[in-house]
């Protein structure tokens, strides 16, 4: 047990610190803007004919809470509601031009931090990087059947 707390508790202050780094660029970039709100943006605009259930099953929420999310963001003209004409049940989001607004800024700032951190990965081998990825991606599929076990 003592490689998976260091572990967890490594990654924890790896993100803790990235936040910190990232918080205050992001606070005078994207001021008013809570980073749920955000991250609901940049996930519609990465994703065409985006739903309530999309949206929640991406960002590990409920559907209440996505509902809630949708109509902040529709008051805020920063996203907008559609059907398609074959489907007239299923609502679909799609971001306004405020809203492309919102999301290019994150995609920029984004890059800027991947862009500041670059250094660490050039002096990682390849090796290395391949095999925290290949954990990542056990420990996450671990946590996938844990999440559809609940539900």
């Amino acid at each position: 047990m003592k490689e998976q707390e260091q572990f967890l508790n490594g990654l924890s202050t790896l993100l803790d610190k990235m936040q910190l780094l990232d918080r205050d660029t992001m606070q005078s970039q994207l001021n008013g803007f809570k980073p749920a709100e955000v991250h609901t943006i940049e996930f519609i605009g990465k994703h065409s004919h985006t739903n309530v259930t999309q949206i929640s099953s991406a960002m590990y929420v409920t559907r209440g809470a996505v509902s809630k999310m949708t109509k902040r963001l529709m008051a805020k003209e920063l996203i907008e509601s559609y059907q398609i004409s074959d489907n007239k049940k299923e609502i679909y989001f799609r971001l306004t031009t405020a809203g492309k607004r919102i999301f290019n800024i994150h995609e920029s700032l984004n890059h800027q931090f991947e862009k500041r951190d670059e250094s660490v990965f050039k002096q990682t081998s390849q090796a290395d990087i391949d095999a925290v990825l290949s954990f990542i991606s056990k420990y996450n599929q671990h946590l996938d059947v844990l999440i559809k076990d609940r539900q």
